[in-house]
């Protein structure tokens, strides 16, 4: 036994529930550790002080006094009551979690190579990669989805990868910004952003 492991035992033995082989083991470690002998007799002045100490009357009245001054205890209501006092927004949220549903098993289950830009007679397409040869100029906006982009040429325009990725050469020279999407929530963004910004042009 060591002094952490007598600690504990040292005030069981005070509260005289220690009994057994553990109040054998607290007395072999006391005999040959004087550091918890000195503890234990500091512990037993202590407890000593603390019997000794005259005790205080409650003056009457006082518990239910400090018990009428507690805040009343708030009771919590089942989430059923919720959604029936609210049930245009439990319709939200559930429409919320079904559309999120939907688009991330679209994003799992799209994999086809999707290329989107208004200027796309410049770019070679090869298996899963996407090419603005050296000396093309894409002139606008290129997106690819689900495929790799290199850029050895000029794009006038941002570039959009979701789940994909974009490699440019010493010779490359964009004028936008290049974004890569690769998280189901980070598409779901972009998704409403390209939304949001459409319905802003129409009008």
């Amino acid at each position: 036994m060591d002094c952490r492991e007598a600690l504990p035992l040292m005030h069981e033995y005070l509260d005289g529930g220690l009994k057994g082989r553990e109040a054998l083991a607290l007395k072999e470690h006391l005999l040959v550790c004087p550091a918890c002998r000195e503890r234990l007799k500091q512990l037993e002045k202590v407890e000593a002080l603390v019997q000794a100490w005259p005790q205080q009357e409650v003056p009457s009245g006082l518990t239910e006094r400090i018990m009428q001054a507690l805040p009343p205890e708030r009771r919590k209501q089942p989430w059923w009551l919720w959604v029936r006092r609210h049930p245009a927004a439990s319709v939200a949220a559930v429409f919320v979690l079904v559309m999120m549903g939907s688009f991330i098993s679209l994003w799992n289950e799209d994999t086809e190579l999707l290329v989107k830009g208004s200027d796309l007679s410049s770019v070679v397409i090869k298996g899963d990669t996407v090419y603005v040869p050296e000396g093309k100029t894409v002139a606008g906006n290129l997106m690819v989805e689900n495929g790799k982009v290199q850029v050895d040429g000029d794009i006038k325009g941002n570039i959009v990868v979701i789940d994909g990725t974009v490699a440019m050469a010493s010779t490359a020279h964009i004028s936008g910004q290049v974004t890569e999407i690769d998280q189901a929530f980070g598409w779901l963004w972009y998704k409403m952003n390209d939304w949001v910004s459409t319905i802003s042009q129409a009008k």
